[in-house]
Order: C-alpha cells, then sequence, then structure tokens
C-alpha cells in the first residue's frame, strides 16, 4: 500500500472515531448548556477545567506526542523491537512519575494558579473560590491523559490509531452522566462535572492497556532514564512545549482576558471553541496524526523526497477539508448555537454572543490546522529551534492584538486575535520550511487553496440561504431547525463535492476513489 493511502486510510479510521467522539462532546455541551447556561458556575468551571486542559495539549497531545513518535519510530525501524518496547517501559516509567509530581503541585497550587490565571475572579464573591475546588477536583486529568498521550503515540506508530481516537467518547459520557445523576449531590452542582472528567480519565488509560498488550507493548516498570533515547525526547519535549503548543496558549490568554470582561465572557468563547474544535478534531488533528508516523520513518530513513512529498499531501489534504469547513461555520454559527444549546437557560443573546466568537475563530481554521501539520515537520528533522522562534513571536502577537481587540469587540476581539496570530505563524513555518528543505510542491498546494476557495464560495452561498428560510432566534423547533440545518449542510456538501469533481481536484478524486473501493469491498 503507498504511503498516500496509508495516510488516507489512518486519517479516515481518525476521523471516524473522532466524529464520534465530537458528536458525544456536543451531546455534552448541550446538556451542560441546558443545565448551567453561561454564568458564574459554568464561567468557574470552563476556567478550572481550562488549566489541566491547557497542560493536555501542550505535554501530552502537543509535545510529549511531536517529541516521542520521531524518536519512537527512527527506534523501531533502526534498532527493532526490543529496543522500541525498552524505550516505551522506560518513557512510561518516567512519565508516571513527573506527572504524578506535576498532579501533586497543581492541586497544592490551585489558589495561587486560578488566582494568576484569571484575576477577574477575585472580584465576584464566590467565584475564585468555585474554580479553585473544581481546578483540585479536576488536575489528576492530566496525569491520565499524558499516560493516554503515550500510549496514542505507541500505537499509532504501530498503525493502531482507532482506540486512542475512540477514547474521548467515554470522557463525555463520564462527564453527561455524572452531570445528569450527580448534581443533586453537591451544593454547587457543577462540581459534578468536575467529578465525571477525573472519571472520564480513568477510562480512558483503561481503555488503552489492552491493546497495548495485543500489540506487544505492556508498559512495565524500567528506570533506565539515562538512555540516549529518552535524553533525546526530553530535548526534543522541552522546545515543542512551546512551539507545537502555542495555539493552545492563546487561547488560554484569551480566557484570561476574558475574566476582566463582562460575566458569561469566558463562557462564549468556551462553546464557541468547542464547535470550532468539532471539525478541527475530526479532520486536522486526524491528518496530522497520520502524517506524523510516516514522515518519522522517512526522516529516520533519510528519504527526504519521500518525506517532502508527505508534506505536500498532508497540507493538500488539510486544505482540502478545512476551507469547506471554515465557510461552512462562518455562515452557520448563529444557527448552529440555536439549535443545539439554545433551551433552559441558555437564551437567543447568549447564543448570539458565542456565535460571534465562532465566526472570527472559523475564518482561522485552514490556519490552525495547517500549524499542526507543519510543526511536527521541524521535530522529525530535528530542529527544535525553529517552531520555538515562530510560536515566541506567534504569542507577543496574539497578546497585542487581544489588548488591542478585546475593547471594541469584547471576546469577539480575543477571537479574532487568535485566528490573526495563527495566520502569522502559518506563514512563518510555511516560509521557514520552504528555506529548510527547499520546496515542497508548493504550486500544488495553492492549486488545491484556489479549487476549494471557489468550490466553496457557491457552497456557502446555497447554506446561508436555505439557512435564512427560517427565524433562528425563537426557541424551540428542534425538528425544523435540525432539518433546515441538516438539509443546508448536506446540500453544501453535495455542491462542494461537485465542484471539486468538474475542477477535477486531485484529493477530490482520491476521496471518491478511497470511497468507491470501500463500497465495492462492502
Amino acid at each position: 500500500m503507498s504511503e498516500k493511502r496509508n495516510i488516507a486510510r489512518a486519517a479516515g479510521i481518525l476521523g471516524s472515531a473522532t466524529m464520534l467522539s465530537r458528536i458525544m462532546g456536543m451531546v455534552r455541551d448541550m446538556v451542560v448548556s441546558r443545565l448551567f447556561g453561561a454564568g458564574l458556575a459554568t464561567d468557574a468551571f470552563f476556567a478550572a477545567f481550562q488549566i489541566p486542559n491547557m497542560l493536555r495539549r501542550f505535554f501530552a497531545e502537543g509535545a510529549l506526542t511531536s517529541a516521542f513518535v520521531p524518536t519512537f519510530s527512527a527506534t523501531l525501524t533502526k534498532s527493532g523491537d526490543d529496543k522500541a518496547r525498552e524505550l516505551a517501559n522506560t518513557s512510561f516509567t518516567l512519565l508516571t512519575i513527573v506527572m504524578a509530581l506535576v498532579t501533586l503541585g497543581g492541586i497544592i497550587l490551585s489558589p495561587l494558579i486560578v488566582s494568576l490565571m484569571f484575576p477577574g475572579f477575585k472580584a465576584e464573591p464566590g467565584k475564585f473560590e468555585l474554580a479553585v475546588l473544581l481546578n483540585r477536583l479536576m488536575f489528576p486529568y492530566i496525569f491520565f491523559i499524558s499516560l493516554v498521550a503515550l500510549c496514542m503515540g505507541i500505537l499509532n506508530t504501530l498503525r493502531h490509531f482507532f482506540t486512542p481516537a475512540i477514547s474521548t467518547v467515554f470522557l463525555n459520557i463520564s462527564m453527561i452522566v455524572a452531570a445528569l445523576c450527580l448534581r443533586g449531590f453537591f451544593e454547587a452542582p457543577i462540581t459534578a462535572l468536575a467529578v465525571g472528567v477525573l472519571i472520564g480519565g480513568c477510562i480512558q488509560l483503561a481503555l488503552q492497556i489492552p491493546v497495548l498488550w495485543k500489540k506487544g507493548f505492556p508498559p512495565k516498570p524500567n528506570f533506565n532514564f539515562s538512555s540516549p533515547e529518552v535524553r533525546s525526547i526530553a530535548l526534543l519535549m522541552l522546545p515543542s512545549v512551546f512551539g507545537v503548543g502555542v495555539y493552545y496558549l492563546n487561547i488560554t490568554v484569551s480566557a484570561i482576558l476574558a475574566s476582566l470582561l463582562p460575566q458569561g465572557s469566558v463562557s462564549y468563547l468556551y462553546y464557541a471553541q468547542r464547535l470550532f474544535e468539532f471539525p478541527q478534531g475530526i479532520f486536522t488533528v486526524s491528518v496530522a496524526q497520520a502524517v506524523l508516523p510516516s514522515m518519522s520513518r522517512q526522516a529516520a530513513a533519510g528519504d527526504v523526497a519521500a518525506m517532502k512529498e508527505t508534506i505536500s499531501f498532508g497540507v493538500r489534504l488539510t486544505l482540502f477539508i478545512t476551507i469547506p469547513a471554515m465557510a461552512g461555520l462562518m455562515v452557520c454559527s448563529t444557527p448552529i448555537f440555536s439549535l443545539i444549546f439554545m433551551g433552559g437557560v441558555f437564551d437567543y443573546q447568549t447564543a448570539v454572543n458565542s456565535a460571534s466568537a465562532l465566526l472570527y475563530y472559523s475564518v482561522g481554521l485552514s490556519f490552525v490546522a495547517l500549524t499542526r501539520v507543519l510543526a511536527p515537520v521541524f521535530y522529525a528533522l530535528k530542529d527544535t529551534r525553529t517552531p520555538v522562534i515562530t510560536a515566541f513571536i506567534t504569542f507577543f502577537i496574539n497578546l497585542g492584538l487581544s489588548l488591542v481587540l478585546m475593547g471594541p469587540l469584547k471576546h469577539g476581539g480575543l477571537a479574532l486575535a487568535t485566528t490573526l496570530s495563527a495566520f502569522c505563524n502559518m506563514l512563518m513555518l510555511l516560509w521557514l520550511l520552504r528555506r529548510k528543505i527547499g520546496s515542497f510542491g508548493g504550486k500544488g498546494i495553492l492549486i488545491t487553496a484556489g479549487k476549494s476557495t471557489a468550490a466553496s464560495l457557491p457552497m456557502a452561498a446555497a447554506v446561508w440561504y436555505l439557512c435564512s428560510s427560517i427565524d433562528w432566534s425563537q426557541a424551540g423547533h428542534k425538528m425544523l431547525k435540525g432539518t433546515v440545518l441538516g438539509g443546508s449542510i448536506l446540500c453544501g456538501g453535495a455542491i462542494y463535492m461537485l465542484m471539486v469533481k468538474l475542477l477535477r481536484s486531485e484529493e477530490a478524486l482520491d476521496a471518491l476513489a478511497l470511497l468507491g473501493r470501500k463500497l465495492k469491498r462492502g
């Protein structure tokens, strides 16, 4: 099987599993919005959840994955299974010790952490104290999810993608059950959600262990922390914490600044970010995770030509998917919130405020996606300096734009600042990567971007026209709203695929051929 087909197949598996997870995430957010709305309690919960979530994105899914996968792939390719198994066990042991200490420190220092990250909470009675309590309950989540990320790196390198991707479903189920069944047992009902997070993290880790045993990589204690491979992972991790995680650091900065804005602003950004992450999680992360093992093997083997082809294919596939998703989110932002969240204590004004943040986030979907694909290339090439420099510049661009835009645009300005800084980061990474390895199919990438944009315009116009046929400000009418929005999305998707086929997009033809093969086998 060619590397392109391997990547497409892996991305398809990851996308399918992640889609189920994201659907359950939407159900979870619907439950949360109906039960708790957007106010003091949800601001405290989302802020408290932001802290272990930020660490998850920086260390677990960001730095750890980017540092571990290239090293593990190189060890497996050059030294065989036994050496790779030893590296996996050593990494698992060391990570367990480190994350246990981090978790303990986070629980003890929660008041200081919340005070530094969300200074605006102290002005409202009870909000700061609730955020500290919730953060202490949820901080152990980073311990479990970091080990899950290590398991994911091992399994993805072994070309097993489904279990790590599907495990998030159980986090969402755990939170939903906790919110519905346990909220009456606590003085602050939203505490039940924090308990659900902790239980969900345990389940996610428990799902990985049997698969690792089956693949011949059962976790066992190994204290050989002085091995060259472990040192290599540590040296790669330190800079990649900032290089890969800068987008999520910017999201965290937005949440901190939003705590200084009117009440509900933290929640508006959270709800918008959750919807923004729906296509990003299904498609962007799936492509990035599928490309990284292939690219790491090619870099380890010194096959630069094949690696360039993999990068080009990953970038083109990302653009083919994210450009129409970006257009769809922009025209459907208010209808989506009206359908999914509106009801209970979540009123139309809350939906509009959340939709404005989603609109600004949506513009940057392709920029964020390309950054997720491009940054790990440098780590696969053992270049830790370049992504850190670009991330450092991006961070200060975001901070400056946030301070400028949060005045006139409130929480929408914070979302727009994140998008603009992601655009700058993407441009810098593209330019510097081309200088480092030479051309990697720039003409083909521009052609894909142009064709996808051209096909997305009539798609967006049709979706907007169909969605404008009903009044989204009215509560209820879920069947009508769901029919109109679902029909609009299906119609838009059909128009997009027809247009890219007429434009003879290579990615569209590959996708249709892959679908045809699957249907024939079925």
